[in-house]
């Protein structure tokens, strides 16, 4: 009993000193801006620390706990199993409710210490005082969640079970259970060091293009790893779920991917601002957009509110992130209408032919985008409460809405690259235009050769093809100038613009790939007895019998299926007993052209007949292509390339005055 208290005392205690530290941080941070006492701003530093260590604390001592199966805990006794492997027991910690709100809370105040660190030198400067204070208030909301509705260190009421059902068996059976959500909320959060600077920069007026400069690779760290994140939760699903498919608009999905959107356009509409100083209103909005979408992201999926393969059961959090949800976007509204005559841009845009009009079109875009998919996902939240009958939004609403959008912005992505700042010729065009065009028309014919059909897909490849060769021609553009530089070709593609180009190339492979395994797919389910083969779209698939495997968290039955007379593959079937369900296991013949994806639908009868599921998917395997290209282009991007003068005329710059002048300085940073 001793142990069972250990535990549980000391977990508390370290959410506890978070709190308290979070709180005092933010007071001190406070009275030293009102009262302009750099003894205080250098005081806050230290409270973020403090914040850390409880977070740290209490992730480890919850960690102890699982890996030692003190079921005295309630959520090791929801959650843990002793025979679930240690790689899965050590990543239940993010499997269910109170342990994500655990590692979120270790997360962001990881984040508060790097962005304390980072800018040690400034610790007095007003912007990053306010940005250390709005860090450390997001905290306080979480340490205190921990605290009330989402404690992960209640005790067991009454008799301490000997052991738990485990984890949802979705969780304990593949590698990229315990890499996926790290990466997701490494990225989330991360969101949070713009937003506290754009809430900074609103607060002391200073909303020039300075602070962008000085969270501008925040900002990319953070995008880069939502986007791994991304791909690998559609690679678990994919792997995993056992329905052959990657992305289903799935509630935690969307959940993820709405930030992605309006993150995706700030980072491309933040370059009109530090270049012309326009778009100011757009950046604020599409970044305070961003981190208010993470917020209600988990209020959709922790909530239990929507149903989801990912979200947890139905939980008290759910008035708390949704009121929290409510003040952050109460207070972001209300500081930009404050600063609204700060707001106002220097500059306009000259032509709608011009990098400026076409990154205001991709703001609009990614807009549209992202209120379809938000639409979709709350409106059966919104049916019910108003109507009280259930409904669901499926694929083909998005797949209907979302697709004019995709390849509009597919468009956009060949011809912004091309534009110049300002005003472009229709000469200038059709000379910049002229290889990017002979490259979408080659993808054009490709597609039709080798037998794609559809007037979506064919615009999809098309413009993909369209949208590369203006990528290309940059990065050779580059290159070349690299070389009468005499820079090695590693300086070709580092800096924001040429990496920018290689995430283009991976989003680009990633559509491609996307449209064709959503488009021309193929599905079947047969009953075979052993030794039957059969013919599925040219492939030969031929059952050979089944065999099962017993061990003590699961029993699994496995077909062994043999394709085009090569290798045999074992898609299988588990049953858990602790867990009341049986789970299937796909098993994928991988290819660069196609995979065959082979399920176990029904586990044999009596005579050994089985029910075969086989999925023939084109050029899956380049969508983890894609994102890794992606990654890498981001990686690139943070790297510092060469710099750029603005090309407005002074008179459009941004007026120079005492409340902008300090940006300087962290732009030099």
């Amino acid at each position: 009993m001793q142990h069972v208290n250990v535990n549980a005392s000391l977990g508390t205690a370290a959410i506890t000193a978070g709190l308290a530290a979070s709180v005092l941080g933010m007071a001190t941070l406070a009275v030293g801006l009102r009262r302009r006492q750099d003894t205080l701003l250098r005081m806050g530093r230290v409270y973020a620390g403090v914040a850390l260590a409880g977070a740290f604390g209490a992730f480890v001592i919850m960690e102890r706990a699982l890996l030692g199966h003190d079921f005295s805990l309630k959520y090791v006794a929801d959650h843990g199993n002793r025979a679930v492997p240690t790689l899965y027991t050590f990543a239940s910690l993010w499997g269910a409710l109170e342990g994500s709100i655990l590692l979120w809370t270790l997360v962001l105040t990881g984040y508060t210490v790097a962005v304390v660190i980072r800018f040690r030198d400034r610790v007095v400067d007003p912007l990053v005082g306010w940005a250390t204070l709005t860090m450390l208030g997001v905290s306080t909301f979480f340490f205190a969640l921990m605290l009330g509705p989402a404690n992960p260190f209640r005790v067991v009421a009454g008799a301490i079970p000997a052991d738990g059902p485990g984890p949802n068996p979705l969780l304990q059976d593949h590698v990229l259970m315990a890499i996926h959500p790290p990466f997701l909320y490494l990225g989330y959060v991360g969101f949070t060091v713009p937003f506290a600077f754009c809430v900074a920069a609103l607060v002391t007026g200073r909303v020039g293009e300075g602070w962008l400069a000085a969270t501008r690779r925040w900002t990319l760290v953070s995008w880069g790893l939502l986007t791994v994140g991304i791909v690998l939760g559609a690679w678990w699903s994919y792997e995993v779920l056992g329905w052959g498919g990657f992305w289903a608009w799935d509630p935690v999905e969307n959940a993820s991917f709405l930030p992605w959107l309006t993150g995706t356009a700030y980072i491309h509409s933040v370059m009109v601002q530090e270049r012309r100083g326009m778009l100011r209103v757009w950046n604020l909005s599409l970044l305070l957009a961003t981190f208010s979408l993470t917020i209600l992201g988990t209020f959709l999926t922790r909530s239990g509110v929507l149903d989801s393969v990912h979200s947890f059961s139905e939980s008290p959090i759910g008035p708390w992130l949704l009121s929290f949800f409510g003040l952050i976007v109460a207070v972001s509204l209300g500081l930009i209408a404050w600063r609204g005559d700060r707001l106002r841009s220097p500059g306009r845009i000259d032509s709608p032919l011009s990098r400026e009009g076409a990154f205001l079109a991709n703001n609009v875009l990614f807009a549209a985008f992202a209120f379809v998919v938000l639409l979709g996902t709350v409106f059966p939240l919104i049916y019910e409460a108003l109507k009280g009958d259930p409904i669901t939004v499926g694929r083909p609403y998005f797949d209907r809405m979302t697709m004019p959008l995709g390849l509009a912005l597919l468009f956009l992505m060949a011809i912004a690259p091309v534009l110049p700042w300002r005003k472009a010729s229709t000469e200038l065009l059709r000379h910049r235009l002229l290889w990017p065009a002979w490259g979408g028309a080659a993808a054009l014919v490709l597609s039709v050769v080798v037998g794609a059909r559809g007037l979506a897909p064919l615009l999809a490849f098309g413009l993909g093809g369209f949208a590369a060769g203006a990528a290309g021609r940059q990065l050779l553009l580059a290159a070349r100038a690299a070389r009468r530089s005499g820079s090695s070709l590693f300086g070709a593609v580092v800096g924001r613009a040429n990496g920018g180009m290689i995430v283009h190339l991976g989003v680009i492979i990633v559509a491609v790939a996307f449209t064709s395994a959503s488009a021309f797919s193929h599905s079947d389910s047969v009953r075979m007895q052993p030794g039957d083969t059969k013919q599925i779209v040219g492939h030969s698939i031929t059952y050979l019998g089944t065999d099962t495997v017993k061990s003590a968290r699961k029993i699994t039955v496995r077909a062994r299926v043999r394709v085009d007379g090569g290798q045999v593959f074992a898609p299988a079937q588990s049953e858990y007993p602790n867990g009341n369900m049986t789970v299937p296991t796909p098993s994928v013949d991988v290819g660069l052209r196609r995979d065959i994806y082979l399920t176990l639908d029904e586990a044999p009868r009596a005579n050994g007949s089985a029910v075969i599921g086989v999925v023939v998917e084109p050029l899956v395997s380049w969508l983890w292509l894609g994102g890794l290209i992606m990654a890498i282009g981001t990686l690139l991007a943070i790297v510092p390339g060469r710099r750029r003068l603005p090309t407005a005329p002074v008179s459009e710059q941004p007026k120079a005055d005492p409340d902008t002048m300090p940006d300087s300085e962290l732009v030099a940073t």
